[in-house]
């Protein structure tokens, strides 16, 4: 109880700000779809220049949390084609980037600062940054762990940028070329996103996709947590 005391007391912008990283999709996802609704035409025959901005502002919406990425993914491969897909994997990068920069600024470094106090934790912490690459693409390419909720708590991890944005492209790819797919063969943008059928093989796809990066990201956590204890950490 004292852990949990002390790690509100000294962290609250950052839990805050995780916080409204989590509710903030479901809010902003709901409000652009009935925008959709009543503005069906809203993005299409758009311009190279407007295709452009529009990648800039989903950037932004993603990177704040205004818009899940499986939904721009959806809503995207509907307006723009397959044509629009390397605009929508820079908008992701950049998204990625702007969230790190931001979650790096709010954080200040206070998270891993207070773990210092609890040597097991700042030990586990330390090895999961030893094993950056993996531990981003398995938090990327479940659909259901929030983007920009993952790209706080990596960037309050200070991996390494370079390595963050390379991983993030990596393990985004496979959900996101999926649910893009979808969104190019739909018929009608607010029955998808009301329902996307996936069909039995991209339920299959979807439940595979989340059952590699939980378990993957489970044997990351327990080998971690075992080199720490081995090194000594925590005894005596």
């Amino acid at each position: 109880m004292a852990f949990l005391k002390e790690l509100f007391q000294k962290n609250t912008s950052t839990l805050l700000s995780m916080f409204l990283l989590v509710a903030l999709p479901v809010l902003g996802s709901s409000s652009l779809s009935l925008l959709l609704y009543n503005n069906r035409e809203l993005l299409e025959h758009l311009t190279p220049l407007q295709s452009i901005f529009y990648f800039v502002v989903i950037a932004f919406t993603m990177a704040f949390a205004f818009t899940p990425t499986t939904f721009v993914a959806l809503v995207t491969g509907f307006y723009l084609g397959w044509s629009g897909l390397p605009g929508m994997v820079v908008a992701y990068g950049l998204a990625a980037l702007i969230g790190y920069r931001i979650a790096a600024s709010l954080d200040h470094g206070k998270m891993l600062h207070f773990l210092h106090h609890f040597p097991k934790a700042d030990a586990v912490m330390q090895e999961l940054k030893t094993q950056s690459w993996q531990l981003i693409i398995l938090t990327r390419i479940s659909p259901v762990l929030p983007f920009a909720l993952m790209t706080f708590v990596l960037a309050v991890m200070r991996v390494d940028k370079r390595r963050f944005l390379i991983a993030s492209i990596i393990g985004m790819l496979p959900r996101s070329l999926f649910f893009y797919w979808l969104g190019t063969k739909a018929q009608d943008v607010f029955s998808l996103l009301q329902d996307p059928d996936t069909g039995t093989t991209g339920k299959l796809l979807v439940i595979g996709l989340v059952a590699v990066s939980l378990f993957g990201l489970y044997y990351l956590f327990n080998r971690a947590l075992q080199r720490a204890l081995n090194k000594g950490v925590g005894k005596g």
